[in-house]
């Protein structure tokens, strides 16, 4: 079932090691990521198929998700980004 995000939510922190992530609903629909990493270079391609993968788990259609990593491992940045989802689905608070 496709979803949206109905309200801004975050998850996470800006600790090293952990990733801060935003969602908010899209005016234009459709999905709006930015990734902001400090290891962009490396593995930024990683990071953003993670975001998209878990954006597709969870059946989001339109979006603007921001993640701000501090080094988090792929599966923190998946949790981070499920989490936000969620609460911005209004599913958690």
């Amino acid at each position: 079932m496709e979803k949206v995000i109905i309200h801004y939510a975050t998850a996470g922190t800006l600790e090293s090691s952990d990733a801060f992530v935003t969602v908010e609903p899209h005016d234009d629909n459709g999905l709006e990521i930015a990734i902001d990493s400090v290891v962009q270079n490396q593995f930024g391609e990683q990071i953003y198929k993670a975001v998209q993968e878990v954006l597709d788990e969870q059946g989001i259609v339109s979006a603007r998700v921001s993640v701000v990593d501090r080094g988090a491992l792929d599966c923190v940045i998946r949790a981070r980004v499920e989490t936000a989802v969620l609460r911005g689905k209004g599913d958690m608070e």
